[in-house]
C-alpha cells in the first residue's frame, strides 16, 4: 500500500479588491506519481462552485519557494519574508494565491522523506505497467 501525503493549508486569494480572501486548500502528494504534486480547492472557494485541482511539478514547487519558477500554466515565486505566490493560468483567466512558505516547506520535507528528490524514477512502477500492457495485449 502506498502512503499518500495530504496537508491542509490556508491560501489567500489575491483579487482586485484590496482585501485578500482566505480559502482552504489541500496539498497532495502520491508516490505513484512521484514527480507531481497537486493542490485542491473545494467548490465554495472557486468561481464556478466546483472542486478544482491543479497538478504540477514537485520540482517547480521546491524551486519556487526560493526563486521565481515556471513559465507555463503554473508559476511559483517567493513573496516577502514568509509567503509564496502560486499563479494558475487557464483560458478562463488567472488565479493567484499566497501560501505561507513554512507550510509549503513542511509539505516538501514530508515529501522528501517519503520519496527523496532524484529517486522519483524508482517509484514509477514501470515493470508493473509493462506487465499490464503485455497482459492486455494477449
Amino acid at each position: 500500500m502506498s502512503t499518500v501525503i495530504e496537508q491542509a493549508v490556508q491560501a489567500r486569494l489575491v483579487a482586485s479588491a484590496p482585501q485578500m480572501e482566505s480559502v482552504p486548500a489541500t496539498l497532495h502528494y502520491d508516490p505513484r506519481d512521484p514527480f507531481a504534486v497537486r493542490i485542491d480547492f473545494p467548490g465554495p472557494a472557486t468561481l464556478e462552485g466546483t472542486d478544482v485541482s491543479w497538478a504540477f511539478s514537485r520540482e517547480l514547487l521546491a524551486e519556487g519557494v526560493h526563486e521565481p519558477a515556471g513559465l507555463g500554466d503554473v508559476r511559483v515565486r517567493p513573496y516577502g519574508y514568509d509567503r509564496t505566490v502560486l499563479e494558475f493560468h487557464a483560458p478562463e483567466g488567472m488565479a493567484m494565491v499566497h501560501i505561507r512558505t513554512g507550510e509549503l516547506r513542511r509539505f516538501l520535507d514530508r515529501v522528501q522523506e517519503l520519496v527523496p528528490a532524484g529517486c522519483e524514477h524508482l517509484y514509477l512502477g514501470l515493470d508493473e505497467d509493462l506487465a499490464e500492457l503485455l497482459r492486455d495485449a494477449t
